[in-house]
């Protein structure tokens, strides 16, 4: 169970949240810039205990404001990437609380943070393994990633976990496009240290399709 988890890194999409007011705004950002800080700069070793601090915040974040689709998207996120730094079968119950976040966000707002609650639950239907361990599904998170890139057809995250998802269904041409179309997806303002890091995923995601078609 930790292979498949062990990697689990969730969409961060950082767009404008134009629908919160000024403080709900700062808290979305600040949840944000701590998720990428954990993600991208702390030693593997410390991110478990981080994003289970950062869980809390954005558990906070649900309760108190729960009819907000963009808190619930980010509670989803955070509790997915603190499951894929614990791994093991104890994240399992973390997964499916994300899982539930994220259906949370898509009946409040399926538009909202241009549809990252779609591209969030593809991955973690890439990503975690399929019956009789876990909910695990190709063709769902297909099916939801199209529905992503409705929304947003030139997002970093969206391309990247399309570019993902289609280099585990073997369609290496496919993918290679989608990857190479991500790295040149357009900066997002305030969300400078997660697009860097993002693009260093791709590069080497990118490195592993090539290798396939060469």
């Amino acid at each position: 169970m930790k292979k498949f988890l062990a990697g689990l890194m969730i969409v961060a999409m950082g767009q404008s949240a134009w629908a919160l007011d000024t403080t709900d705004q700062q808290r979305l950002v600040g949840i944000q810039q701590s998720w990428a800080h954990i993600q991208y700069e702390l030693p593997e070793k410390q991110r478990e205990a981080a994003f289970e601090q950062l869980a809390t915040q954005a558990s906070t974040f649900t309760r108190e404001r729960p009819e907000l689709a963009e808190a619930w998207i980010w509670s989803g996120i955070v509790t997915s990437s603190w499951a894929g730094a614990q791994g093991g079968l104890g994240a399992l119950s973390k997964v499916k609380e994300a899982r539930t976040d994220l259906e949370k966000a898509l009946v409040l707002d399926p538009k909202a943070l241009q549809g990252s609650a779609y591209t969030s639950l593809a991955a973690l239907y890439d990503r975690v393994p399929g019956w009789p361990i876990g909910f695990g599904d190709a063709d769902k998170a297909e099916q939801l990633l199209k529905q992503a890139l409705q929304l947003n057809p030139d997002g970093i995250d969206s391309l990247y976990f399309w570019g993902d998802h289609l280099y585990r269904q073997k369609r290496y041409a496919e993918a290679q496009g989608a990857l190479q179309k991500a790295l040149n997806a357009a900066p997002r303002p305030g969300r400078e240290q997660a697009d860097a890091g993002r693009r260093k995923e791709i590069q080497a995601l990118l490195i592993e399709v090539n290798k396939k078609l060469n």
